[in-house]
């Protein structure tokens, strides 16, 4: 065998090897992205309890109308619903902590109490404020159960500011931060209660 037989040989091979790779690649990633967002949905669903609802409430979101809030903004909104009907309604917020913005999903059921609150995203202090980002996390599991008037108006602060709420040991703008963005979400529902949790035609 020549040099020149050699070489192509080798080009022919390398040529196959790289079909080979690039069709495992491209045959493979349909299931690679099924996989990766069935994953984020998990990480944004994990709030939920499994069996409250069937659907994939990251496919239903819903219109949001004056989302620029009080303490906050509302970036999204979802609704989880179980056999055809509305069981939760998920907003998700952005509040500006000690160190930059933080990103949070709220859970509201749809009587307008609160099953749970999950930070998303976070640039506090390490060691402070971004203990607000473990999970599950003592402190936002404490809002479970509140609603818009439950407690009033004036108890939605820090027991520092005559309100109802421990504080994150060392984070008090954290706190009143979550806090806030919480208390605007809760109210958002409950002005909109009607709209958010109405199942439409094509869901």
């Amino acid at each position: 065998m020549n040099r020149t037989s050699s070489v192509i040989i080798l080009l022919l091979l390398a040529v196959i090897g790289v079909g080979a790779t690039y069709f495992v690649d491209y045959s493979s990633a349909p299931h690679i992205a099924a996989e990766q967002r069935l994953i984020d949905s998990r990480n944004l669903l994990d709030l939920l309890p499994r069996d409250s609802y069937d659907n994939d409430p990251l496919q239903q979101p819903l219109q949001l109308d004056n989302s620029a809030l009080t303490h906050s903004t509302l970036l999204a909104g979802y609704l989880a619903t179980k056999g055809g009907q509305p069981s939760a309604v998920l907003l998700q917020s952005e509040t500006i902590g000690y160190a930059g913005a933080i990103v949070l999903m709220i859970a509201v059921d749809t009587h307008g109490k609160l099953l749970a609150v999950k930070t998303l995203s976070q640039s506090e202090t390490q060691g402070l404020g971004a203990g607000i980002a473990d999970w599950p996390n003592a402190w936002l599991q404490g809002f479970a159960g509140k609603s818009r008037n439950e407690p009033p108006d004036n108890a939605w602060a820090l027991k520092r500011d005559q309100g109802q709420f421990d504080q994150i040991a060392g984070a008090t703008i954290t706190s009143r931060a979550v806090i806030n963005a919480v208390h605007d979400a809760l109210r958002y529902f409950d002005a909109h209660a009607q709209t958010l949790t109405r199942i439409r035609p094509n869901e």
